[in-house]
């Protein structure tokens, strides 16, 4: 019988041949992943102390301070200073700060590459299944366990098959893709399973696409969002300073899939999450008339550089409404200085948006741009939760930065082919 992407990974890194869904593996970890928010001060410095303080293997961690970063508070100035210190004490090299969401730092240094086990102590580590491997989120007392012996007890998944064959119309973007399965998978329709993308739509998407609907897998309960790696794959990483890398993984012509969805791409129409659930989604078209006090383009979701590049293609020229903030954060330090080379930040500046460090603080509602009660923001970011970016009385709508520049322009929830 033939194996999905999951069974085949998971295989390895328990020195298998084979893994099968609903197997309990005990798997090596290729890279562990830990950010400021949920890093060494949670619990783990502590028990380290008291087991072990010493770390497997310091070369495979990778520390990232970015949710308190820059900080805007003394406490979150300690916590970063905390998380610097603790890496450093430890023999960490790989630390970084102020450079930008931890997921998009991964996948930018090296440190996801495809048929590989990453675990890190943030959900949105599925983003690494772009690149073909195991990516996962776990909590900060597995991560303990990952520091001190460089391993993971894990249940192999079963895989729902997401097919999106065709080609996008202008106007729809990745993240229109994963709203619209989100949508019909449910927020806890695919938990501890893994959702593996495939089709002609998906790969004819490039590395930032399909990151963005990597990234929110979490969303539907996933342990992981799987796509399999390809030339652009290798494009990707062979540009990032990784050469040599095996990107032929892919699913078994005979493996079994639990569920399998077809979605045709043409005629998929630019989406919105609705409040408070990722799953509660409705085409832009629908919403329009939905007035906006906030607009924000950014994440590790939606602040990439082919995100920037279609957001200042829309706005270049033109002014954002009246009494509306738009709020730009790139990806990483490398994005910014990419789209600020290309003109982007400019064009995005002189139609009004304001330009932020790459930062996770808007989207989890920490620093630098929250909404008060009564307010609404359309965000790119991956969440709508309740309170996610401030007041429990605001509200929050997910769309692509195209949506996000489009409802921008005209102070409501707009389709953004209404404006292009």
């Amino acid at each position: 019988m033939g194996q999905t992407m999951s069974e085949k990974i998971l295989a390895r890194a328990a020195g298998k041949e084979q893994a099968a869904a609903g197997e309990i593996l005990w798997v090596q970890v290729d890279r562990a992943m830990m950010d400021d928010i949920l890093g060494p001060r949670v619990e783990i410095a502590r028990h380290m102390k008291e087991i072990r303080d010493e770390v497997w293997d310091p070369d495979k961690v990778v520390i990232i301070s970015d949710h308190y970063t820059p900080p805007a508070s003394i406490q979150q100035a300690e916590i970063v200073k905390f998380t610097r210190d603790w890496a450093r004490e430890h023999g960490i090299r790989n630390y970084f700060e102020f450079v930008g969401p931890c997921h998009q730092i991964m996948a930018e240094h090296g440190f996801v590459r495809p048929g590989t086990v990453v675990v890190g102590t943030d959900s949105h580590t599925c983003m690494g299944g772009a690149l073909g491997a195991f990516a996962t989120g776990i909590g900060s007392t597995e991560m303990l366990g990952v520091l001190l012996k460089g391993e993971i007890w894990l249940r192999v998944p079963e895989t729902i098959r997401v097919n999106w064959e065709g080609t996008l119309a202008k106007g729809v973007m990745a993240k229109d893709v994963s709203l619209k399965t989100i949508g019909a998978i449910g927020h806890a329709g695919a938990t501890y399973k893994t959702v593996e993308y495939t089709g002609s739509a998906i790969s004819a998407m490039e590395m930032d696409e399909r990151m963005a609907i990597a990234n929110m897998a979490v969303e539907m309960g996933a342990k992981a969002g799987l796509i399999a790696p390809d030339q652009k794959t290798e494009k990707f990483l062979r540009e990032h300073g990784v050469e040599g890398w095996d990107c032929n993984l892919k699913s078994d012509d005979d493996a079994v899939f639990c569920q399998t969805l077809e979605f045709e791409a043409e005629s998929l129409n630019p989406m919105v999450a609705c409040p408070h659930q990722v799953d509660n989604v409705a085409e832009a078209g629908d919403l329009e008339k939905t007035p906006i006090n906030q607009a924000y383009i950014g994440s590790c979701t939606g602040g990439r550089y082919h995100d920037l590049a279609e957001a200042a293609r829309l706005l270049k020229g033109k002014k954002i409404a009246s009494g509306i903030r738009l709020l730009v954060s790139p990806a990483s330090d490398e994005v910014w200085r990419r789209a600020d080379q290309d003109g982007l930040l400019r064009t995005l500046a002189e139609a009004g948006a304001a330009v932020l460090a790459p930062t996770c603080g808007v989207c989890v509602g920490l620093h630098s741009g929250m909404i008060a009660a009564g307010e609404t923001c359309i965000s790119s970011s991956n969440r709508n939760f309740i309170g996610r970016m401030g007041s429990k009385e605001g509200s929050i709508y997910l769309g692509s930065p195209l949506t996000v520049a489009a409802s921008a322009l005209t102070g409501y929830i707009t389709d953004p082919r209404q404006v292009m």
